[in-house]
């Protein structure tokens, strides 16, 4: 049985420029890697997404580790734990729920008024909060209301479950972290609890940046012994959802 820590990247960059690390989102990311090495917790493997914001969390966290003088396993790249491609889904489907859901048309519109003004300010409220226009967005994929050219959502979860298969060719009773984001954790999270795609979408909303989940896979079974943990993330401003 291998005990498999699901780390979220940390904050994320502004709405036209997020798939790089906030320095908040840095800041989380070492914080975690430091209570790694405080508690004590090896890895024998490490593997992460091929996105950036996901590179750069695992490289903060190997940092702690490092300046700790401990050992930490060189990064695999795998592209199954990458997110869904939210910026191709939205250029795709908002013109056409633009066109069906005047109520949609007015928030949507007004997002992308409220990113023009702020010209990429971190701090500003448009970028870190998710909109009834992104849940509308989001949930016209899931259910495939429209024709859309990438990445349908089964297929999705089709790619993000199949990296089941390349951990359990790993050895046993083994601490193997993932760095992905908020998605694929809830997926995971949604398979060992045996839930529906709407709720495991609620999963997602709920998870903290630079949180970990911990779940136990021994072959195709997945039990999941703690969610979203951010014991990690103190202070004033630093746990964040988006």
């Amino acid at each position: 049985m291998s005990t498999i820590y699901l780390v979220r990247h940390g904050q994320a960059g502004t709405r036209d420029a997020y798939d790089s690390l906030s320095e908040l989102g840095k800041r989380q990311a070492r914080l975690l890697g430091e209570h790694f090495v405080s508690q004590g917790i090896h890895f024998a493997a490490v593997c992460c997404g091929e996105l950036s914001r996901q590179r750069q969390t695992a490289e903060q966290i190997r940092t702690a580790y490092s300046d700790a003088g401990a050992f930490f396993p060189s990064i695999e790249i795998d592209r199954g734990w990458n997110e869904f491609n939210l910026e191709q889904v939205s250029r795709e489907l908002a013109p056409l729920l633009c066109g069906q859901d005047a109520d949609f048309r007015r928030e949507y519109e007004e997002m992308l008024e409220q990113v023009q003004i702020t010209h990429g300010a971190h701090e500003a409220r448009v970028h870190r909060k998710w909109l009834p226009c992104d849940t509308k967005i989001v949930e016209a994929w899931v259910h495939g209301r429209f024709p859309y050219s990438g990445e349908t959502w089964n297929q999705f979860c089709e790619r993000v479950l199949a990296c089941r298969s390349r951990i359990n060719h790993r050895q046993r009773r083994e601490n193997i972290l993932v760095v992905t984001s908020a998605t694929p954790i809830a997926i995971w999270t949604g398979i060992s609890l045996q839930i529906s795609d709407e709720r495991v979408m609620r999963l997602a909303g709920a998870l903290f940046n630079a949180s970990y989940t911990i779940l136990r896979l021994r072959q195709e079974e997945l039990r999941l012994f703690t969610f979203n943990a951010a014991s990690h993330l103190s202070g004033i401003g630093v746990r964040t959802h988006r």
